[in-house]
């Protein structure tokens, strides 16, 4: 199993207290033991292998709002604590920039959490935003301004639950997505929207999976 790029600093800490602990109480150092397990859980970076066609999920966890921005389409997804937390890319694309602007830490699932922590990358036509919660205190990126990112190829990590959006290309529009609000998507793997002229092959790929 891989893990997300900085996890030792979250799971040696409780490890080491594990013994100390054990000497004033054993259950005292059951908590760290589950305190660490819980960490390396959090922190997993299974492999994912995106649909054939189609812009793929950027994010485990559910669609909680999609809504109009100008010409554009945005996509919230809420993480929440059982959910992988590595972010993905949409589609092929270079980085044109990435951007980190301040704010609080409110829920993920409120509407004030626009205004939280997040990081903006920043592609041609298309935008994925990490966005801290109620206690995500680090959002790391792991790309940089010039990458060329392959679909479904890691953007990123938010520590300890947030969400994550996608602002679509203004070609895209409503008739071409591929999820609701409501659904649960995977990231990298679940296909959020189709590219104009290619629905016929995204259907084609779907029906092959399937049968």
């Amino acid at each position: 199993m891989n893990f997300a790029s900085g996890v030792w600093w979250y799971v040696i800490p409780p490890l080491l207290l594990v013994f100390p602990a054990f000497i004033v109480s054993p259950t005292l150092a059951g908590v760290f033991v589950l305190a660490a397990a819980f960490t390396l859980f959090f922190f997993r970076d299974p492999e994912r292998t995106p649909p054939f066609t189609g812009l793929v999920s950027p994010a485990d966890g559910k669609i909680s709002e999609i809504r109009t921005e100008g010409d554009r389409i945005r996509l919230c997804i809420f993480m929440n604590v059982h959910d992988v937390h590595v972010v993905r890319a949409p589609d092929d694309a270079q980085v044109e920039r990435v951007e980190h602007e301040s704010g609080g830490y409110r829920p993920a699932f409120s509407k004030e959490s626009d205004r939280n922590e997040k990081v903006r990358v920043g592609f041609a036509d298309s935008e994925v935003t990490l966005i801290a919660g109620a206690f995500a205190r680090r959002i790391t990126p792991y790309v940089e301004e010039g990458d060329e990112l392959e679909r479904a190829e890691r953007l990123g990590h938010i520590a300890f639950g947030s969400r994550v959006d996608v602002l679509l290309p203004p070609e895209i529009h409503y008739p071409d997505l591929r999820v609701e609000r409501g659904e649960k998507v995977t990231a990298g793997e679940t296909a959020i929207a189709s590219k104009p002229g290619a629905s016929e092959e995204w259907e084609w790929g779907q029906t092959q999976e399937e049968s």
